[in-house]
């Protein structure tokens, strides 16, 4: 109904317009016409009154020729007469002609221009035709989209209203979620002061105890010491002297030496100092005051033997898709591979080849980072699915999966008391666990996604895709320095005796930062080293004299840090992009695993 009454609008001012146009262009040449008709009339009366001259000037020469002496004089007035109208019906004659040329031509101008009007009206309605095509064109266009504006608005309200419903579920699931936490800590909380107030009321009870035997010994000593009993020369002896001399108020150095041990061997240790050496990871070590293992303190001695790898001697399909990560056990014997397949495999490393040993499944996503505690009894993993998990590498359990993150975990890292763990994620945060506790310590938010890290006793270094690689203090929980590359950084790795960090970044360049001085030492680069990928892995060698790196050609690129120059390429393994390197503790063995599903065994063998 709009588009009929719209038609009819435009109709009726195009008609309008017509006729206004008619009316200005007849007004103006209406007196012209009238005039041209008038000179036409009065032509004609001419002429006619002409032929009547004509005719009564025949009549009279008649009369003349009849008469000539009566009307001589009468002929001769009428003559002139005559001969004055004719000269002045002459001239009006003449100007009537002139005004019917003017008029004639004034004519065919006008028709001309009617003759150019008409082609303009001609080209008028053709514009018109166009524009009305144009109009039902564009009114079809119009509908359309006033359809298909309707159909996004009724989408965007469903959309709307899914995502209020979904932002109202997330916030009853963070009401929940923190109402959880709360409790979990309440828990925690009450859990913990329970188990301090048993190991309290163990060790009243067991002070209690000792008490009471120790007055009952004193008692009996000093009964004993009251009756004249002979006495045998043994160990009692000391016993009951030195009883005898605190009953008498006297003492020895003798009685201190001998009633330690007695007692120590008498009393069983409490609950609480069970609790505090019992291992984080569910079983039972010597620990020290700290927490930690006696060898977790020592720093690794260098190796004296460091073979240059110059040829594989075993490759082998390690799992089922890209192989991300890799590393060798302290005592060299194990070798450990994390893949996109979500397991860690184990392998034996006998005689040249890498045998199956095991797998460790739990995780939900790839395997991004892999490490093995000093005594090679456990392995930490950090994987996609935005946790960190630590199996035993004995019987292949899983005992702990920390979670917290909200990125993938790309890295993670015991510190060296092995009670506390580093994670870095793609979240930008860096978490500081402890495992005793299984609770998160600490949340650093670093500013950039987290690659890699590396740990000394009370510094963490993170490599990030900012170009930074940032050094953390662990108690302050504050930036003590940053070092920008050129490049985002992929990987980072320490010396045996930790004075110097390794670096690789997406600028195909390898570098060693003094920790010392913080300045970066030797740069090493090769024609054809390319980082094939944000999470590249290079190592030192054992004893830090040289650096093995994956090129995204699948070639292995060794340099000798003493001289800075290219050692070997190997290029005989890989098919891929290499994702990581691992030198062996033993300085024998160098893995190195790629893209592929492929591993490899390197050694000069």
């Amino acid at each position: 109904m709009a588009g009929r009454r719209v038609e009819c609008l435009w109709k009726h001012h195009v008609m309008e317009q017509l006729k206004q146009r008619d009316r200005v262009q007849c007004q103006a040449f209406e007196e012209i016409i009238h005039q041209y008709n008038r000179l036409l009339e009065r032509s004609d009366l001419q002429v006619v009154f002409s032929e009547r001259l004509q005719t009564e000037k025949y009549e009279h020469q008649n009369r003349h020729d009849l008469s000539p002496g009566v009307e001589g004089s009468r002929s001769d007035s009428l003559q002139q007469e005559m001969a004055q109208m004719r000269i002045k019906h002459q001239e009006e004659l003449t100007e009537l002609h002139k005004k019917r040329g003017e008029l004639a031509q004034s004519v065919i101008e006008l028709n001309n221009q009617i003759q150019q009007k008409d082609k303009e009206i001609q080209s008028n309605e053709a514009k018109m035709q166009e524009y009305q095509h144009q109009i039902s064109h564009l009114e079809g266009e119009c509908r359309d989209l006033r359809n298909s504006l309707a159909d996004l608005e009724r989408a965007n309200q469903t959309l709307r209203d899914e995502y209020d419903a979904l932002q109202i579920t997330f916030s009853a699931l963070e009401e929940k979620l923190r109402k959880t936490t709360e409790d979990n800590q309440e828990l925690v909380t009450r859990w913990m002061a329970e188990k301090a107030q048993e190991a309290n009321k163990l060790n009243a009870e067991n002070e209690k105890d000792t008490r009471r035997r120790q007055a009952k010994l004193q008692k009996d000593l000093a009964d004993a010491a009251k009756e004249p009993l002979p006495i045998e020369p043994d160990d009692d002896i000391e016993v009951l002297s030195e009883d005898a001399g605190k009953a008498t108020g006297e003492t020895s150095p003798s009685r201190q030496t001998s009633r330690t041990p007695s007692r120590r061997a008498s009393q069983p240790p409490p609950a609480g100092l069970l609790d505090s050496i019992s291992n984080i990871f569910g079983r039972r070590r010597s620990v020290n005051s700290f927490g930690s293992s006696p060898e977790s303190a020592e720093v690794p001695s260098a190796c004296a033997d460091v073979r240059v790898p110059s040829t594989a001697l075993h490759i082998f399909d390690a799992h089922d898709g890209e192989v991300n990560a890799v590393r060798f056990s302290p005592g060299s014997r194990l070798l450990a591979t994390g893949g996109m397949d979500r397991r860690v495999k184990l392998w034996e490393v006998v005689s040249g080849r890498c045998e199956p040993k095991g797998a460790l499944t739990g995780s939900n996503a790839g395997i991004t980072s892999i490490e093995f505690d000093s005594a090679g009894s456990y392995l930490l993993a950090a994987s996609n699915d935005f946790a960190s998990r630590i199996w035993t590498v004995d019987d292949f359990r899983l005992r702990h999966t920390l979670t917290g993150h909200s990125g993938k975990v790309l890295s993670a890292r015991f510190l060296l008391d092995y009670t506390r763990i580093v994670s870095g994620s793609y979240d930008r945060t860096l978490k500081l666990w402890d495992l005793r506790s299984k609770v998160c310590m600490k949340t650093v938010f670093a500013g950039s996604s987290c690659n890699d890290i590396v740990c000394t006793e009370q510094c963490v270094m993170s490599g990030h895709f900012d170009k930074k690689i940032r050094f953390w203090d662990i108690r302050s929980e504050s930036i003590v320095h940053e070092l920008e590359l050129l490049g985002r950084v992929t990987s980072l790795d320490l010396n045996h005796d930790r004075t110097e960090l390794l670096s690789c970044s997406r600028d195909d360049l390898v570098k060693i930062i003094d920790l010392r001085s913080n300045a970066v030492r030797q740069t090493f680069n090769a024609q054809g080293f390319k980082c094939g990928s944000d999470f590249t892995r290079v190592t030192f060698s054992p004893d830090g004299s040289y650096v093995a790196a994956g090129s995204a050609d699948g070639v292995l690129y060794i340099w000798n840090v003493l001289t800075g120059k290219l050692d070997k390429t190997l290029d005989n393994g890989h098919s891929s992009a290499i994702n990581s390197v691992s030198w062996s503790p033993s300085g024998v063995y160098v893995a190195s695993v790629g893209k592929g599903n492929k591993a490899v065994l390197w050694s000069d063998m």
